[in-house]
């Protein structure tokens, strides 16, 4: 049951997750001054320091989301002996990838605030991995959710 199609999900799920923590999420440049302000998911990080620039907050959270999110999606792919287990632990990374999803919005909002405030930060494709992998989420739970009916249609035969 290991090479299932909705093994093949969850370890992509587990790789975009894992990908977000070391790509940059969101970047914003201010031309006037020269100052950038990047955002991983382990912190801000600035070009040049200037006066008045300090982090915007603890960044941290959206690494700790996205960790948690590929651990949950590693463990659920060896639990293909009991299906109703796998979809909680899908309904889990549900909750977690939204998670990381809202907590990046949230900090690169307050990283909007850091720099000139008449200029726009860009996401980068970090911030776009976990909506990928949400994606992936449901596909696998779908999988998981027919072979669960393909089982039970078999019992019936029985």
């Amino acid at each position: 049951m290991i090479q299932r199609i909705q093994s093949v999900f969850l370890l992509l799920l587990a790789l975009c997750m894992i990908a977000v923590l070391f790509l940059p999420l969101w970047h914003k440049a201010d031309p006037t001054t020269g100052q950038e302000l990047t955002m991983t998911a382990l912190g801000f990080s600035y070009n040049k320091t200037g006066a008045g620039l300090t982090p915007p907050g603890t960044v941290w959270v959206i690494a700790a989301f996205a960790a948690a999110s590929a651990a949950v999606a590693l463990f659920e792919i060896f639990q293909f002996r009991n299906r109703f287990l796998q979809l909680k632990l899908g309904m889990l990374n549900l909750l977690l990838i939204l998670c990381t999803i809202g907590a990046g919005f949230y900090f690169s909002t307050l990283g909007e605030q850091a720099l000139n405030v008449k200029m726009l930060g860009s996401y980068q494709a970090g911030f776009y991995l976990p909506t990928l992998a949400l994606l992936l989420n449901l596909l696998a739970n779908r999988f998981i959710r027919r072979d669960e009916q393909l089982v039970r249609s078999m019992d019936r035969l029985r």
